[in-house]
């Protein structure tokens, strides 16, 4: 997949495998620096899309990187998720904003993405205020100051084949006079899973899933399309789960071992890829999805390869990318809003 040479340059940080840069490419744009710190996700960007630097962003001198239109920093998101341990600002990887921050202070982009999880919007920095009051007031007195706009959004609006709640944030330069905001919703009613798992392509060296572990195989047996923990019996039930299940109040109700229906839009595709705590169990066969197969559920064209050091690694880098179609969604917008 090679880069596009055109005219609206981007500055890409925190670049995952490129699942953000190639939905940016598609829409015209020319990534002319990227960056991420993760090995598997270096070499999946590189066998994808092309040259990518591979050191920590703390590492990188700002003279080193090349003036840009748009910078995109998916900046880590594990800090702030739900399913984290929500350390926010605490989290050394938390405070990965305040690199992204110098660089859009020493390259003054026209416009500035970032993309992040919902918990973004919750969590608080050392001082007690929300963090993302901070983030909207940083950016607003940066070099020439950017006027903010975010919003939490549903991947599936945009024609992601995933329930996915992500906080999209575009900061728009001042003097550009311009405001900015994200596009009209698209149609989503072929984004169930009989549509994604439908025409997979053969001979595809990402038909490959990772093994779930023996009480995992055992459990899901149980478990019908549509259903979940609920569905399997007592008597199968570990101790653990079973302690959980005669106490749901108190666990907060959890719905383990989720196994979405042909019918229904699959639900988050996570980095970790546990069956116990997402939607990664296939409708009807007693598998993880394959790697092509949660590609496509992240909106992945089925020409972009993923190679890891590990089958693991390779379920990590997608669900840690942001889907290319929310990407191409947002990039069509700015285009069409600021450039034109």
């Amino acid at each position: 997949m090679a880069r596009r040479n055109k005219n609206i340059k981007v500055i890409s940080l925190f670049s995952g495998c490129g699942g953000m840069d190639i939905g940016f490419m598609k829409a015209g744009f020319s990534i002319v620096y990227a960056n991420d710190f993760d090995k598997d996700a270096v070499m999946t960007y590189e066998k994808n899309i092309g040259e990518i630097d591979n050191r920590d962003i703390k590492q990188v001198k700002i003279d080193e990187v090349p003036s840009a239109d748009v910078l995109l920093a998916g900046f880590p998101c594990q800090p702030f998720s739900n399913a984290g341990n929500r350390k926010g600002v605490n989290d050394v990887r938390g405070t990965l904003f305040y690199d992204a921050l110098n660089f859009v202070r020493a390259k003054q982009p026209k416009v500035v993405v970032f993309e992040n999880v919902r918990g973004l919007l919750s969590i608080v920095n050392n001082e007690g205020k929300k963090f993302i009051d901070e983030i909207v007031s940083r950016l607003d007195k940066v070099g020439k100051g950017y006027k903010v706009f975010y919003e939490l959004v549903n991947a599936n609006d945009y024609g992601v084949p995933q329930n996915r709640m992500r906080l999209v944030l575009v900061g728009v330069r001042k003097d550009l006079k311009k405001t900015y905001r994200l596009p009209e919703k698209i149609d989503n009613s072929k984004t169930s899973l009989k549509f994604v798992l439908k025409n997979l392509p053969k001979n595809d060296l990402n038909d490959e899933h990772w093994e779930l572990s023996p009480q995992s195989k055992k459990l899901i047996v149980h478990i019908p399309a549509g259903g979940s923990w609920k569905s399997i019996p007592d008597k199968h039930l570990p101790e653990r789960l079973k302690k959980i299940k005669a106490n749901m109040r108190k666990y907060h109700a959890p719905n383990f071992y989720r196994r979405f229906s042909l019918d229904e839009v699959c639900g988050t595709i996570t980095a970790a890829a546990t069956p116990e705590n997402s939607g990664i169990i296939h409708p009807h066969k007693n598998r993880r999805y394959t790697v092509r197969e949660i590609a496509r559920i992240q909106s992945f064209p089925d020409n972009f390869k993923f190679v890891a050091r590990s089958i693991a690694g390779k379920y990590k880098v997608i669900g840690n990318a942001v889907p290319p179609q929310l990407a191409f969604t947002i990039a069509k917008s700015i285009k069409s809003q600021i450039f034109s």
